[in-house]
């Protein structure tokens, strides 16, 4: 599925991380497996160092806090926006809408639209893709999208194929009328018969948690984990993101007449490095146009690791500059999206310590 928006911007973007960091080498204590293995793990995917919450820490303290700042330091006016979206896969409760409970926090205005989107990896450009279509109401005159997640909270530390690479964070990135003709193309594809390749198996209706579900098994090399914890296929994962993810950015500058020699960044969703790295190499795109370096300092943080690799490699570029990019997220659904847009001229772009 195909959209285009026109006259419609990003104005800024701030990322939230936990304080809490987690080093590969700490990790390594829970598996049981040989450490020459494991480092050589670390070593190939990129990983070394990812963030994860505090006990008791939910999407909406990381909500609230990155809100707070922006509030506090005079980025974002408290009623300055009509729609609060936050896409999520851990929210706080099954009800309320998360969206909800953080505008009562901050005691927001009546007049809010406030929605939750279960989304993941692809939820930053589906976030994206439902702030611009709010904006053409004209009751809407800034949209504030908020990707957040804490799913440390639901990963097995003795499952090495998922703990040392999951990260926690929250990222919040303000939308509005572009005064320019600008002009976005967007790409969207679905696929759900592939569901299962990421999942958490327990704890919906379908299959409740119980003490049952909680129960640690060995799902091979020693890997434990419960039904109650993310559970990912990393080959068919793997595979997906390569046979799918360069045809539909191919798609999408075909659609907009745009060369790929054209654009300037290509920032894409970080599961790992490698992945990445195959990526770049596949679109025959210059590996430093395609940042990698996000899951090595902070782990993949679902939704949020667009706008990270943004905050943390390009942050004083797009305050004073503008470039074309291409946003490409995939993942759980499974779901997979391209965004190409001018991107600059940001009032802030930033990245803060929870607490």
């Amino acid at each position: 599925m195909n959209f285009s928006f026109r006259s419609k911007r990003i104005a800024g973007i701030l990322t939230i991380v936990p304080a809490n960091e987690r080093s590969f080498v700490e990790d390594m204590k829970n598996f049981n497996f040989p450490e020459a293995r494991s480092l050589k793990l670390k070593q190939v995917m990129g990983f070394d160092k990812h963030r994860v919450v505090m006990p008791g820490v939910c999407v909406s303290d990381l909500a609230v806090a990155g809100l707070e700042h922006l509030f506090k330091n005079g980025l974002l006016d408290r009623d300055g926006f009509d729609a609060l979206i936050l896409v999520t896969q851990s929210p706080d409760h099954f009800m309320p809408p998360t969206s909800n409970i953080i505008q009562g926090r901050l005691n927001l205005k009546h007049d809010l639209l406030c929605m939750d989107i279960n989304q993941g990896c692809a939820g930053f450009v589906i976030g994206l893709i439902q702030a611009f279509m709010l904006l053409e109401q004209e009751s809407v005159r800034r949209v504030v999208l908020i990707n957040a997640d804490v799913l440390s909270r639901k990963t097995s530390p003795k499952d090495r194929n998922s703990y040392p690479l999951v990260g926690d964070a929250a990222s919040i990135t303000i939308v509005e009328r572009d005064p320019e003709d600008s002009v976005i193309h967007t790409s969207l594809k679905m696929d759900g018969t592939r569901n299962e390749a990421l999942m958490i198996p327990a704890g919906g209706l379908r299959l409740p948690s119980s003490p049952e579900t909680a129960v640690l098994e060995d799902v091979g090399d020693n890997n434990l984990r419960a039904k109650d914890h993310l559970r990912m296929d990393g080959s068919a994962v793997f595979n997906f993101v390569q046979i799918e993810v360069p045809e539909l950015i191919e798609n999408l500058l075909a659609a907009a007449s745009v060369p790929l020699e054209k654009v300037d960044y290509v920032l894409s969703h970080q599961a790992n490095r490698f992945m990445l790295e195959k990526l770049a190499d596949k679109l025959k795109l210059p590996r430093a146009k395609m940042p990698s370096n996000v899951v090595e300092h902070f782990g993949n943080s679902s939704g949020v690791t667009i706008p990270m690799v943004i905050t943390f490699n390009l942050a004083e570029h797009l305050r004073q500059n503008r470039s074309q990019v291409i946003l490409a997220s995939y993942g759980v659904g499974l779901t997979w999206s391209a965004m190409l847009l001018q991107l600059g001229g940001l009032k802030f772009c930033e990245m803060i310590e929870y607490p």
